[in-house]
């Protein structure tokens, strides 16, 4: 099976293409807001007539600029966002209005307070819990508070109907990717994780959302169309794999891809890079503050405690997607993903009696050698 995506220079084109169409935005007086985390409800935003864009760095070229201010022994996502938004290496971050963070980590919470020195960052500050009485108020202010942020710095107002003309379209969104990530449970799958991952973070560049749509749906029914010609009826004797824990945009290449070369089928995201926060759509009936609060608040992130969420769904996606072995990806100084990964061992391993390896990388290329010898050995397991 081809590992690459026959159309995978559109999904880089979409990216560069993302550069000219921000700037596009700020001719036209259309602000823009960077974000960083899924625990930003992009609905407010987009109620505020804004555009959102990640700002998420994802390669290790801007971390030597940001230890300059930041230790050296910090996540790699944080040194590299930050090294971006001080050398204006990343044209999203250059062209944004505002930025919103989100305690999601103390590294990032800290790191925003040096950026704010930079353009402005407001920052949403998590509850500690989920299943708290008061954590769902607590976190509802925290929204309210950033449409008051957002209608004082872009002199507008966020309406009810706005709210709800976004989370309508939102969940459209939500519901077209949710049906590209499921591909994934067929078997032999008709797409490679490196592709999953690829488009996802090639679409985050796509501001024309009805257009994202129907790329998403086009692409979805093709692989639907080749699995039916192709595949069906043919169990594949690959490995499947579920990559759950931080983020892996940054380790495409040197994990991801080295995972599927190596023999394997990524099949599941369970982290930042997955369904994550697209399985739960915003309740379109009830009070739009109050159905944004619940659904963000629900996104299960090891920054929870506890966090039995993200177990439950992690145990769900290995029997849907059929796994025969789950990898997790911890960066480096992600304290709360590494500590966590003890109650992910033993889920994977006691509770559904499959193959575990935790690798801790950065988005260097030193120990590339050491991650190959890893995962070979792992894969040969199984």
């Amino acid at each position: 099976m081809n590992r690459l995506p026959d159309n995978f220079d559109e999904y880089e084109e979409a990216k560069r293409e993302g550069f000219l169409k921000v700037k596009e935005f700020r001719d036209k007086g259309v602000k823009v807001v960077g974000t960083f985390c899924t625990y930003t409800p992009l609905e407010i935003i987009d109620a505020a007539g804004a555009v959102p864009v990640s700002l998420c760095g994802t390669d290790n070229s801007s971390v030597a600029d940001a230890e300059m201010h930041l230790p050296q022994n910090l996540c790699p996502l944080i040194k590299s966002s930050y090294g971006y938004a001080i050398t204006d290496k990343c044209p999203y971050f250059y062209f944004s209005d505002l930025i919103v963070g989100e305690t999601t980590c103390d590294g990032k919470k800290k790191m925003y307070e040096i950026l704010n020195n930079v353009k402005q960052t407001h920052v949403m500050h998590l509850p500690q819990g989920q299943n708290k009485e008061h954590a769902f108020e607590y976190w509802k202010k925290e929204l309210l508070i950033l449409i008051d942020v957002l209608e004082e710095k872009f002199n507008v107002k966020i309406t009810e109907d706005k709210l709800r003309e976004a989370i309508k379209e939102r969940n459209e969104e939500r519901k077209v990717l949710v049906d590209f990530y499921e591909l994934g449970k067929l078997n032999p799958s008709p797409i490679s994780g490196y592709e999953i991952n690829t488009v996802m973070e090639a679409m985050g560049f796509e501001f024309d959302k009805k257009k994202m749509r129907q790329d998403i749906t086009k692409r979805t029914e093709e692989l639907k169309e080749k699995y039916e010609k192709e595949f069906k009826g043919k169990k594949s004797n690959r490995p499947r794999i579920v990559i759950t824990g931080c983020p892996s945009n940054g380790v495409r290449e040197k994990v991801l891809k080295q995972i599927e070369d190596l023999g394997a089928d990524i099949v599941c995201f369970e982290n930042c890079s997955g369904p994550k926060e697209k399985m739960e759509l915003v309740n379109e009936t009830i009070d739009p503050i109050d159905a944004l609060a619940q659904k963000y608040l629900n996104v299960n992130c090891s920054v929870m405690t506890p966090n039995p969420g993200r177990l439950d769904v992690l145990g769900e996606m290995i029997d849907d997607y059929e796994a025969d072995g789950v990898i997790e990806i911890i960066l480096q100084a992600c304290h709360t993903f590494n500590v966590e990964s003890y109650n992910v061992k033993n889920l994977v391993t006691k509770e559904k009696g499959l193959p575990y390896i935790c690798i801790e990388t950065d988005y260097s290329e030193f120990d590339t050698g050491q991650l190959n010898t890893r995962l070979n050995a792992f894969l040969e397991m199984l």
